[in-house]
Parts: C-alpha cells; structure tokens; sequence
C-alpha cells in the first residue's frame, strides 16, 4: 500500500516523538502509535485523524534546515506574490540562503529583521535561516544555542501565517502546504500550484 509519506527521503528515520522532543515541541493530537513509531507512522495517524493542523507542525520539525527554509518562503510566495519586485528583504535574503546556505547570506538574512516593518511576516523566513543550524546566528553568535525549535516554529508559523491569508480555500490549501513539504521531503521543488479562490476563478 503506497502512503501519501513515501519516499521522503530527506527527513530523519529517527523517532518522531524524539525529533519533537528536541524541537520542544509538542502535538495537540492523541498520538495512539508508540514512541518509538518513526516519523512516516505518526504522519500517517495525523492524516488519517484529519488533524492537518498537526501534520503542518510535525513537518516543520522532519524538514532539514535548507528544505524547512524554502517550504516557508514557498508559503511567503503565496502571500506577496512572484517576482523580486514583490518580495521583502527577508523574503529574498532568505531565498538567497536556500540556493547558497553561506555564512554571509546568512548575516544578511539576519540583517533584514531589524528592519523590517512591524507587520511584515516574511521575516519568519529570515528568522528561520537565522537559527538553522540550532544557534543565534552566524559569527559570535554562533557560540549561543537558539531556543529549541525555533527555526522549526518559525517556518511552521509562515504557514500558519498563508494558511490564515487563503480562508476562502482553507481546506484544499492545507492539503497543497502538507503536499509541497512532502514534496521537498523527497528532493523536489514543492512548487505545488497554490488553489484558486474564487475571486481568482472570476478574473
């Protein structure tokens, strides 16, 4: 029987409740599998619970570094539009990182949340390169540890944050975001199309 979760090679055979556990984070859901499941069993069970919510948070967590950071800004994407006209400073510093996760892109992804507008939510895709690799930041930071999970959560709230932008196609967006990081899971691209609204539909 083929899983919607196969093959996603890119994520960590380690158990998902450790992987949460080292991200302090934790699922909402009643999880019935045991704690040693691996990740594809718990994937499984929140899907087949409709608990899609937790399925977004799971997989901020599985996602490496790099794929964690593109599947947000594919979320930011959906948000501002495409083009470099279109784009924040964090958006595309955090763009640059994905394509070369250097020690400079990534100061001047850090760069750009201390300027960025008070309500501008791209910046979680800045923040989210900014912690990586589990420590503040590159240069002297990188002798201070980020909280735990941080750059899981951030990405996970840029999500969160295209999710609450797209309430007239809620439901099949959910589904399109869980499927882009399946996607990246498995060394693609997760350049899903985005669901029209109906709005789009009309124009």
């Amino acid at each position: 029987m083929t899983s919607r979760f196969d093959k996603m090679t890119k994520i960590s055979a380690d158990p998902a409740a450790k992987q949460l556990a080292r991200a302090n984070t934790r699922l909402d859901a009643k999880i019935a599998a045991p704690a040693s499941a691996p990740p594809l069993t718990v994937l499984e069970e929140l899907s087949a619970k409709g608990e899609t919510i937790d399925l977004l948070r799971l997989l901020a967590i599985l996602l490496p570094p790099r794929e964690r950071v593109w599947w947000a800004c594919l979320a930011a994407r959906d948000i501002v539009g495409a083009g470099p006209e279109k784009a924040t400073p964090s958006l595309l510093a955090a763009e640059a990182w994905v394509r070369d996760p250097s020690p400079a892109n990534r100061e001047t992804a850090r760069g750009t949340i201390d300027h960025a507008y008070v309500d501008d939510d791209t910046v979680h895709c800045a923040t989210a390169v900014m912690y990586a690799d589990g420590t503040l930041g590159p240069g002297d930071l990188a002798n201070h540890p980020a909280p735990a999970g941080a750059a899981e959560m951030c990405a996970f709230a840029m999500n969160m944050v295209a999710l609450r932008e797209h309430p007239d196609i809620f439901e099949e967006y959910i589904q399109t975001l869980i499927d882009r990081a399946v996607d990246i899971g498995r060394g693609g691209n997760g350049r899903l199309p985005k669901p029209q609204g109906k709005l789009e539909k009309e124009t």
